[in-house]
């Protein structure tokens, strides 16, 4: 059988239906602009690792086609998954002699810098956002506040804030299709969380509410707004304001990085960040938490 054959038949049988429609996509997309056109005339049982293994160093070196320069250590990691699952599923139903495809060496990750605003580029957002009139907005200011991720932000919904007690609960995330926007599960079961909102913005939130016209926090014209609008806006908040470019995900760090100057602790952080574990935590935010414990030192030193 043609590997291109059986890819087809292992994406609509065994993965449609276990995973989330954007996982599915993602591994749709991989197939599409990677594999096919590489392996996929080949058949099964010529899949060895002395094939696959040039293959990956190619994408490594010049797989991005659009630029001709290599792919990202995590971009060809996706490949290399989708290849295993697909043969390693392939050899547990008979198609092909023998599983190999765990021989092939991956790339090492690297871990990205974290980038955050500064306190003073963090004012300069909010008062910008609060002395403006556009509502929509109000969901960055959030965001700084709570540690949101996007999508947890843009399928946020009025009835997901509980005013009497404080809390957000995130139940769901969101991202753009051709279709428009999915609601979906959220990234992972520890994204389900209950996040306690500082006092001071329960009534810029209820002032918003009285306003909308929507059932979504963040919405334009009673409608949800798109993952791609959301961040264009914030784009050209900080254009405006001249604050260099960083990506929406900086507000996450951001209020990761201000969490941690004020002294909260890593596993209450990891919890409210929606974290498999408090490790992850410390692995990403390791050197704000340094600077932190740098300055608390600094401080008692001024006791001597």
């Amino acid at each position: 059988m043609k590997y291109i054959d059986w890819l087809i038949q292992w994406l609509e049988n065994y993965i449609r239906l276990s995973v989330k429609v954007r996982t599915y996509e993602r591994y749709r997309l991989i197939i599409e602009n990677h594999i096919k056109d590489k392996l996929g005339s080949m058949e099964l049982d010529a899949l060895t690792p002395l094939v696959l293994q040039p293959f990956i160093t190619e994408l490594l070196q010049r797989g991005n086609k659009t630029t001709g320069k290599g792919l990202s250590a995590n971009s060809v990691n996706a490949v290399i998954s989708v290849i295993q699952s697909s043969l390693k599923t392939a050899h547990l139903l008979g198609l092909t002699k023998e599983y190999t495809a765990d021989k092939i060496k991956r790339p090492k990750l690297k871990e990205k810098p974290v980038e955050c605003f500064s306190l003073a580029e963090q004012k300069m957002i909010e008062h910008a956002i609060l002395t403006g009139k556009k509502d929509k907005q109000y969901g960055i200011i959030l965001c700084l506040y709570s540690g949101l991720r996007i999508g947890e932000l843009m399928a946020l919904q009025w009835d997901d804030i509980d005013f009497t007690k404080g809390v957000l609960t995130v139940s769901k995330s969101c991202h753009d299709s051709n279709g428009g926007l999915v609601i979906d599960e959220p990234k992972t079961s520890s994204s389900r969380r209950v996040i306690p909102l500082p006092k001071q913005l329960l009534p810029l939130l209820k002032g918003i509410k009285k306003k909308s016209d929507s059932p979504f926090v963040v919405s334009a014209n009673g409608k949800p707004v798109s993952v791609r609008s959301y961040q264009r806006s914030f784009e050209l908040l900080l254009k405006k304001l001249k604050i260099p470019h960083k990506g929406f995900h900086s507000l996450r760090h951001t209020f990761a990085t201000r969490a941690i100057e004020c002294g909260m602790d890593v596993k209450t952080l990891s919890e409210i960040l929606g974290h498999k574990n408090p490790t992850v935590t410390l692995n990403r935010y390791a050197h704000s938490l340094m600077e932190h414990k740098a300055d608390m030192m600094n401080r008692l030193g001024k006791l001597l």
